[in-house]
């Protein structure tokens, strides 16, 4: 009874603070963050396959807190051959960003950038990948909206290169490989349903076709 009546306590308490804002971040505050970010993922977060630096615009708060974090933490960036991966967990470690207030104020800026659609470079089989899709929806949703219950982060409208690579770096044991990343940790088996190149490029042409 004592554990139930905390539970509920717990559960009531984060409705009250997520309803009031108590967690939404600073965005005033957050583009004095972001200048280090721009060479890379561009001045309106709208990335830069030549730096291998994905999309940020669109992308939802909760989840660029949390692959923040998992850099920080050496869950992520620190695979054999990773090397997007290492440079990044670099730049996440740098000393302006040691605070969740600072993570929580640069995503609150990222979140007033404008969400423009990327041109297509990966061309695959469209109705094939919506088959495969199907494996993805329930952590990601039926339009690759998200869901953050899920730990599944918005597919939709994200550079389908950086799409294409990331599924191979999970393939490759270059993410999910923590045991404090456990949303990677559930990816990895789900990829391995993809198996050739070709399957990847036919899900992430569907994913295109839903931004």
């Amino acid at each position: 009874m004592v554990l139930r009546n905390s539970l509920s306590l717990i559960t009531a308490l984060v409705a009250v603070l997520t309803s009031a804002g108590a967690w939404a971040g600073d965005a005033e505050a957050g583009k004095g963050l972001y200048p280090v970010c721009t060479a890379c993922h561009g001045p309106a977060g709208q990335g830069n396959q030549a730096m291998n630096a994905p999309k940020l615009a669109g992308q939802e708060s909760w989840y660029l807190v949390k692959q923040m974090q998992l850099f920080q933490n050496d869950a992520r960036g620190t695979a054999p051959g990773d090397m997007q991966g290492m440079q990044m967990a670099a730049m996440a470690k740098g000393p302006q960003l040691a605070s969740e207030e600072a993570l929580q104020n640069l995503a609150a800026y990222i979140g007033t950038f404008p969400v423009e659609p990327v041109a297509p470079t990966v061309t695959g089989d469209v109705e094939a990948g919506k088959a495969a899709y199907m494996v993805c929806a329930a952590c990601h949703g039926d339009k690759a909206q998200g869901n953050e219950a899920m730990a599944g982060p918005r597919l939709a409208g994200q550079s389908d290169w950086y799409l294409v690579n990331q599924i191979k770096k999970f393939k490759q044991g270059q993410r999910g490989y923590h045991d404090m990343d456990h949303g990677g940790r559930q990816m990895r088996p789900m990829v391995a349903t993809l198996t050739d190149d070709a399957a990847i490029n036919n899900v992430v042409a569907y994913i295109n076709s839903l931004q």
